[in-house]
């Protein structure tokens, strides 16, 4: 059992790119944590929209309570139910990943395309398997969802801290959309993390993660700056990739908290 290392922050984000909710617990899945990032919008070529092409996304929060989805942009509502869905599937790309979908319903799509003034629809991955991902360093494949690559990111709060002191304008750890954020004694030791237990849930640690351009978006306002990118890439480049946080995948479902110690 590590002293200094204990979960700090959950998160979890409902709809890829929204915005996301902080947890005092959750529930460890295979596919990431429950409700996490099982929704996705995409355009009407089946593309999947992101904040990278359009950053207001940021401002759309969502709620879960009861067994439905509220989301909030600008004073305005809406609410579907966490199964509700049609029937038929779409195939839909995450990067190079096919993944079956099927949407949420007309009406909520409907309510996104009049606030991101273009069609789109809410769709849904629904069960493990929907949509796999390749490991090419572990060799291995992975049932995920509709996250960018893997279904869990790690931070460390001695990395953003490290960060933040090189940073005029400093950041919070939103900006990179973390799924858990623990204590540590060093900035990015949790990238050599190998295999560790979490509450009920054994994790394995993946790669360290590569950022985009989207970190550069606040998520206060939505405007996209040129921070963290500019200095992250003095001293966090590997292979032409600017490394922040930690990939991981849980090995087994269960229930973790904050203040819940890792155990190594």
């Amino acid at each position: 059992m590590s002293a200094v290392h204990v979960v700090k922050e959950i998160y979890i984000y409902p709809i890829k790119s929204l915005a996301g909710i902080s947890c005092k617990s959750a529930l460890a899945q295979e596919m990431g944590f429950e409700n996490d990032r099982r929704w996705m919008l995409i355009d009407e070529n089946n593309q999947m929209i992101t904040q990278r092409e359009h950053r207001i996304m940021s401002q759309f929060y969502p709620e879960i309570s009861e067994g439905k989805i509220s989301i909030t942009f600008q004073e305005q509502k809406h609410q579907f139910a966490v199964n509700e869905h049609l029937k038929n599937s779409i195939e839909v790309n995450v990067w190079d990943d096919k993944s079956e979908v099927v949407e949420v319903s007309t009406e909520t799509s409907k309510w996104f395309s009049q606030h991101l003034g273009f069609k789109c629809k809410l769709v849904k991955i629904i069960k493990s398997g929907d949509r796999k991902h390749e490991s090419s360093k572990l060799k291995e494949t992975f049932n995920v969802s509709l996250a960018d690559g893997y279904p869990y990111l790690l931070i460390g709060t001695e990395s953003m801290n490290f960060l933040n002191e090189k940073l005029n304008d400093k950041i919070t750890v939103l900006r990179f959309r973390p799924n858990i954020v623990i204590s540590s004694e060093t900035a990015h030791e949790e990238d050599d993390f190998e295999t560790f237990t979490i509450g009920e849930v054994q994790f394995k640690n993946v790669k360290p993660c590569g950022r985009c351009i989207m970190v550069n978006n606040d998520p206060q306002n939505g405007r996209l700056k040129k921070e963290p990118l500019k200095t992250l890439s003095t001293y966090r480049v590997v292979n032409n990739s600017v490394l922040f946080g930690t990939n991981i995948v849980s090995l087994n479902s269960g229930n973790i908290k904050v203040g819940d110690p890792l155990v190594f």
